[in-house]
């Protein structure tokens, strides 16, 4: 059998303000075509399917799309929610959908898996759903569900009991924060916010998530992960897929793609990584205004979703504005001088001195708007103001 794992669509987020609909329609139109071509028996999402727990119109159509060019390659479909996900919303006709070989589980108290055969007989596939400790430990009133670490080993239990009496090859899917660390740190709960951030997810609780050791996942073959939006292999059978598409600059330069999971007769049998087509890379550019917009090395960028970092000594004016006359999809733009001065107890007047009135107003509205200087309309303003304000000064 040939799994394709692959998580984090999250089908709605923007990008710098940008809709990535379009993108991720041409990602996931490529996914249909490894799945063809690579004569992929079933296709998992493992959560995170939308990036909002209400989803817009069009973002469930793209996600029938999506579906429908999956199905009709002939592939079985497995999809668990994730901490984006509504799973009421995401579950609605699954029992439907699982009748044409589509599988979206949401159902956090599910331990059924959906098993699917081939020439060596049946594969179960476990599907987890984003578990809140919070929202689960009602269900389990005799047993402690305080960290996320308690609850996936109850819910990994659970499914060990229902594996031990089915046999056979078997594939868990989660979605959460895991990490290979040792047995003795198993039960510590870290605030990993910046390693979240760092892959473009939110936070998930105040505080902090605890990590889940991948040693709660011992048992089946292969436990397909997402929460992560970069590959990740914790062991050789539990592993991150990431996201399809970049959807923040801290992600620059990682792999887009999915792994090929492909089980034998006696279970995993080899794991190799594809790529997926990328409508427009990212690029992380730094130099002075001049450099950017002049200099050679950066055409191939020109087409790119840019971040500039400005190492003028000074913030030049409209940095933005002039960015995007060479690099049309420049998104973010941070003024980094080369050389800063100590302005330690240098007074707000020292720091503006030699400033005109428009340098600083200017200064101050690009500053706060991410590099987007004074419009013209607001230039008007501010040279008619700074004008009535000269006059009354001639005057006095």
């Amino acid at each position: 059998m040939r799994i394709l794992h692959t998580s984090d669509w999250h089908i709605g987020r923007t990008f710098h303000g940008h809709s990535t609909v379009d993108s991720l329609r041409i990602v996931l139109a490529d996914l249909a075509r490894v799945v063809r071509d690579g004569s992929i028996d079933v296709v998992v999402v493992a959560g995170d399917v939308f990036d909002s727990a209400t989803p817009a119109a069009d973002h469930f159509r793209l996600l029938t799309e999506a579906l429908t060019e999956l199905h009709a390659t002939g592939a079985r479909i497995v999809i668990t929610s994730g901490n984006h996900d509504a799973p009421a919303r995401l579950g609605f006709q699954s029992e439907f959908a699982s009748l044409s070989g589509i599988h979206v589980l949401t159902d956090a108290q599910r331990v059924e898996p959906v098993t699917i055969s081939d020439e060596h007989g049946p594969v179960h596939f476990y599907g987890i759903p984003f578990l809140e400790p919070a929202l689960v430990r009602h269900l389990h009133p005799e047993v402690e569900l305080r960290t996320h670490t308690q609850v996936l080993r109850h819910a990994m239990g659970r499914i060990e009991a229902d594996r031990a009496e089915r046999g056979g090859r078997s594939i868990a899917i989660s979605h959460c924060f895991a990490s290979d660390f040792t047995a003795a740190a198993e039960d510590a709960a870290g605030d990993v916010t910046a390693e979240l951030q760092d892959a473009g997810e939110r936070d998930l609780s105040s505080g902090g998530v605890d990590v889940v050791p991948a040693s709660v996942f011992d048992g089946p073959d292969y436990v397909a992960l997402g929460h992560i939006h970069g590959r990740q292999q914790l062991t050789p059978r539990v592993r991150y897929s990431g996201a399809p598409l970049h959807y923040s600059f801290s992600e620059a330069g990682k792999p887009r793609g999915g792994w090929i999971v492909e089980l034998d007769a006696a279970g995993l049998s080899e794991v190799s990584w594809i790529d997926f087509a990328i409508p427009r890379d990212l690029g992380i550019l730094r130099g002075t205004l001049d450099e950017l917009l002049t200099a050679d090395e950066f055409a191939q960028h020109e087409g790119h979703w840019v971040s500039a970092i400005l190492t003028d000594q000074v913030r030049p004016m409209d940095g933005m504005r002039r960015l995007q006359t060479r690099f049309p999809f420049a998104a973010q733009l941070e003024h980094r001088p080369a050389v800063t001065a100590d302005a330690q107890g240098a007074s707000y007047g020292e720091r503006v001195k030699g400033r005109t009135d428009h340098d600083v107003f200017g200064g101050f509205l690009e500053h706060v708007r991410n590099g987007k200087g004074p419009t013209d309309s607001e230039w008007a303003v501010l040279a008619d103001v700074i004008n009535t304000s000269a006059a009354r000064q001639v005057v006095a």
